[in-house]
């Protein structure tokens, strides 16, 4: 296992009502990119299937094969024109919405215990370096009760059981694809923009992480 940095980002495929999703060039984008400041660390990337069944099957897998100090997640929330740092994961999940499979869950709630989990103070710190690339970003308490939050709160039940020493989940809105015209009242929210946003709290959080390490080896 090498001695670097690991980080791990991960983001969704389509699911009904949203045939293309954005997160998929963006981790693509972030995972290719070659700073001085990531010398020492490893990127890796995982693009989830839109399915319960997918993420507890393939998080546990990822997270054993690639042992990432730090998780950075990316869904999509089509309806928010801005971008979303979430706060916490709910213990909910909606009886209401079939995934990509086509399958509805059977229980309004994941686990029987909590209401909520958080992320953890780190969320301000990516917040406030997404805010200083320019980009309308706003901290949220309520991911949803669909794929994200699922994930959101497998990824801290993971964090909590000793495995990446971070977490966090972002929520980014629908992109125009192919230089679409935008509907009037569209997000104006652009791939380039969100790049740089991904980039910035790709960086805090190498400097968390790192940050972890070396209190952990100390």
């Amino acid at each position: 296992m090498s001695d670097k940095l690991r980080i791990l980002l991960t983001g969704f495929g389509p699911f009904p009502g949203a045939p293309y999703n954005p997160t998929q060039p963006l981790v693509a984008r972030l995972t290719r990119l070659r700073r001085p400041a990531f010398d020492d660390v490893e990127m890796s990337s995982h693009i989830f299937p839109v399915t319960y069944a997918a993420v507890d099957r393939q998080l546990p897998d990822v997270l054993a094969k690639e042992k990432p100090d730090a998780l950075l997640m990316f869904g999509l929330a089509a309806r928010t024109p801005y971008l979303r740092i979430e706060t916490r994961a709910r213990n909910a999940v909606t009886m209401l919405w079939p995934d990509a499979a086509n399958t509805r869950s059977s229980k309004r709630g994941i686990a029987g215990h909590a209401d909520a989990m958080t992320f953890g103070s780190h969320t301000a710190r990516l917040l406030r370096a997404a805010r200083l690339t320019g980009i309308d970003a706003r901290p949220s308490r309520d991911a949803g009760a669909y794929l994200c939050n699922y994930l959101s709160w497998r990824a801290i039940e993971n964090v909590k059981a000793g495995g990446p020493r971070l977490a966090a989940f972002i929520h980014i809105p629908l992109l125009a694809r192919g230089g679409a015209p935008r509907r009037k009242g569209a997000a104006r929210i652009t791939l380039e923009e969100l790049v740089d946003a991904g980039e910035a709290m790709l960086m805090e959080m190498v400097a968390l992480a790192r940050k972890c390490r070396n209190t952990r080896a100390s």
